[in-house]
């Protein structure tokens, strides 16, 4: 990856984008942090305002049991808006210790960032003296072999992984500049520890993954997630249902709503009871999707032609019936 000169090995995500959070505070002396309405950076307090993923599916606040100061230092702007990062930004000068975001978000649904957004971001903060942080547990591995920095060729300071990498086992990663990542105990002061980080049998299923991830699985991946969207939208259109489809390489969403999804709140604008009923079809024909209109459905190498040839009849008749979403307000 592009970003990563150095190397810390968690055990999850959200131990990544933790460290990956304080290890910013501690390098620029700042304590605020930009993170977008919808996007999930895993289960730490702080991270948790106005969060997607499950969060969302659930339809709970994002902060109870977290104190009004773990919360206060997080500032959130829409996904997409350049301009509310700009002003935030300008509402609090010298204080933004980081930007942190998932270049796809996974976690209001699929919702690939805007012309010239992720370019943005790193405009603005490096003009402010800020860190960018992209969290690519989900991007990392899936998008590209260099994850979402080398699809977008937007370099972070920062990057945390996870999921993807230990092709199944648990793992997480934070890494970036070597000046930035020699600040980490015990070769500087900012102290992170796990028992567990980089056991072997993680480590050794992370190098097996990426081993086994050259350019033709990257291929694969690509016409793959293309061939699953053109079936689903097919389906979709045959029965007349309005149906968006966000699509990011094995990465896709269907939303059922007929507006473009560009951020957390036009993904809430999603018929969910559509979904949900269209998802029980589909698990009755033997096709697994996320339960949740707000969570990344993922095409992966072991979907060989036979496995979406199955899918393609299980897609037959699965939206007829289905009440249409409403139009969104």
């Amino acid at each position: 990856m592009p970003a990563v000169e150095m190397l810390r090995l968690v055990n999850s995500g959200t131990e990544a984008a933790m460290s990956a959070v304080r290890l910013a505070r501690a390098m620029t002396g700042r304590s605020k942090l930009i993170k977008f309405a919808g996007g999930y950076h895993g289960h730490a307090d702080a991270l948790l305002v106005e969060a997607g993923s499950g969060v969302a599916t659930l339809g709970i606040p994002g902060t109870p049991g977290i104190t009004a100061g773990a919360a206060g230092d997080t500032l959130v702007a829409r996904f997409n808006a350049l301009a509310e990062v700009e002003a935030t930004m300008a509402q609090w000068p010298g204080q933004i210790a980081a930007v942190i975001v998932e270049p796809v978000a996974g976690n209001m649904g699929v919702v690939p960032p805007g012309p010239g957004f992720l370019e943005g971001l790193r405009r603005l903060t490096r003009d402010d003296g800020s860190l960018l942080i992209f969290d690519e547990v989900i991007t990392g591995f899936r998008v590209a072999r260099g994850g979402a920095q080398e699809r977008f060729g937007v370099t972070p300071d920062l990057t945390c992984l996870g999921k993807a990498l230990g092709g199944g086992l648990p793992i997480g990663a934070y890494g970036g500049r070597r000046a930035i990542m020699e600040q980490v105990a015990p070769a500087g002061p900012v102290y992170q520890a796990g028992t567990l980080s980089g056991n072997p049998l993680a480590v050794a299923a992370g190098l097996a993954t990426l081993e086994a991830l050259d350019d033709s699985a990257y291929r694969q991946l690509e016409e793959a997630g293309a061939r699953v969207a053109r079936m689903v939208q097919s389906a979709a259109d045959a029965a007349g249902i309005p149906l968006i489809i966000n699509r990011v390489g094995s990465m896709l969403t269907a939303f059922f709503t007929d507006r473009a999804v560009v951020d957390y709140a036009s993904a809430r604008r999603a018929n969910t009871a559509s979904f949900a009923s269209w998802f029980r079809r589909l698990l009755a024909n033997g096709v697994s999707l996320p339960p949740s209109q707000f969570e990344a459905a993922f095409v992966s190498t072991a979907h060989d032609d036979e496995a979406l040839a199955f899918l393609e009849r299980s897609l037959t008749d699965s939206f007829t019936g289905i009440r249409p979403a409403p139009v969104p307000g």
